[in-house]
């Protein structure tokens, strides 16, 4: 029977998970299955896997669908009500060997529970999976899971449990491995990055990660970091920042408002002059250093004023990527019961966040005309520059390599040579 067909909604970290599954079913003898890897950090995002398992049942009729992720987690029962899933499986279960081997068929279309879906909350340990990364280019290694935050818009605590590390030494060697195979660049990721550490002996601080990793793997070329609570940046962090050339010099941060109401009505821990102090404060120490950012439109009680804030928060912050997501109310958290924004004026507040992103990023790619860039090439066109920036090419390019490219122009969305 053919290989399992694996399908990712998302985060990176869940499509790390995605690719450690993919090498358990094979490990286990698995065949002939579809298995969705959920998101639940919106209500969205919930539709959309119901829509995807949908789908994905009618382009292979008859065969078992296994539904797991955030969105299996927080809500098995909606997933198993779908007569298209034969499966679920929670966000633990999924990680685990045994729960592979134990669906081989025909086990997984036997009188065997339809739901496998346990406490998250229990859980006290994640595993450093060992992957071999996607494609030839980029590998993402998880070096943390869960979040020990209550922020009251997100439901993902209860899809991920309580924050866990993966231990420094099986992070080096996992990073160490993936460089002896030909990786140029290593993404660390996690659910809530800045929280590494707070679980392990000695309470170390995700800096002291990145300069272990940096000062154990000098032939590491390229480090990066996936997205981070920037009130929890520690001085070794910041140490990194400004003395590190190999850390990447481009972070997505979680902001989610810029008013100082809004933000603690999200329960947030940081205010908004705390954002713009320490985007000056990276900037300062690496002056190359460019931002993402997450920003929640529409959030419960926001006012246009409040919005402003928000809106002028890409300005006083240089944000560069943004993640706009309208406010979706995820049913058990505190926002929901809150007093709603009218649909329309949330979507127009998205609208024109999205915009102000739009014209940041513009700006961004107009001051990189002329500049030598040094690119890691993820496809025959299209590479990335250390800022994380698109780079699309006039021809085919080896995967994989990292080239030194000066830029020639843009067409508003990527940089060209």
């Amino acid at each position: 029977m053919s290989a399992p067909v694996f399908s990712t909604l998302g985060c990176r970290l869940n499509a790390f998970e995605t690719e450690a599954m993919r090498e358990m079913a094979e490990a286990a003898g698995l065949s002939g299955a579809v298995v969705v890897n959920t998101c639940a950090v919106t209500a969205e995002a919930v539709r959309k896997a119901r829509q995807e398992i949908r789908r994905l049942s009618r382009e292979n009729p008859g065969v078992p669908v296994i539904v797991t992720g955030c969105a299996a987690q927080t809500e098995p029962e909606t997933f198993a009500a779908m007569p298209e899933v034969t499966k679920v499986i929670g966000n633990h279960e999924k990680m685990q060997p045994a729960t592979w081997t134990a669906m081989r068929a025909p086990d997984l279309i036997g009188d065997t529970e339809k739901v496998v879906v346990d406490d998250i909350m229990s859980v006290r340990e994640t595993a450093g999976h060992l992957i071999d990364g996607f494609g030839r280019h980029r590998a993402y290694v998880q070096v943390q899971n869960g979040c020990d935050h209550r922020c009251t818009f997100c439901i993902i605590p209860f899809g991920r449990g309580n924050s866990r590390s993966v231990p420094a030494g099986v992070v080096v060697e996992q990073i160490k491995r993936l460089v002896g195979r030909g990786f140029n660049e290593v993404v660390l990721t996690g659910v809530d990055l800045t929280s590494w550490g707070a679980d392990l002996p000695g309470t170390p601080r995700l800096g002291d990660l990145v300069m272990r990793i940096l000062r154990l793997v000098p032939d590491l070329p390229r480090l990066r970091i996936s997205s981070i609570d920037s009130i929890e940046a520690d001085e070794n962090l910041m140490l990194a920042i400004a003395t590190e050339p190999r850390l990447m010099p481009h972070l997505h941060l979680s902001l989610q408002a810029g008013d100082d109401m809004i933000l603690k009505r999200m329960k947030r821990r940081h205010l908004r002059d705390d954002a713009i102090a320490f985007c000056e404060e990276a900037r300062r120490l690496r002056p190359d250093m460019v931002f993402g950012a997450d920003i929640i439109a529409g959030f419960p009680t926001e006012t246009e004023a409040m919005f402003n804030n928000s809106l002028k928060l890409v300005q006083d912050c240089g944000l560069t990527f943004l993640h706009v997501f309208p406010y979706s109310a995820r049913k058990g958290t505190p926002a929901a019961r809150m007093p709603a924004v009218p649909g329309p004026a949330i979507r127009d507040r998205a609208a024109r966040l999205r915009a102000a992103g739009d014209a940041a990023l513009r700006t961004h790619l107009e001051a990189q005309v002329g500049v030598a860039h040094r690119v890691l090439t993820e496809g025959p066109r299209l590479g990335r520059t250390e800022q994380f920036t698109e780079v699309a090419f006039d021809s085919d390019q080896p995967e994989g390599a990292l080239m030194t490219l000066t830029i020639a122009g843009h067409d508003g969305q990527r940089l060209t040579v």
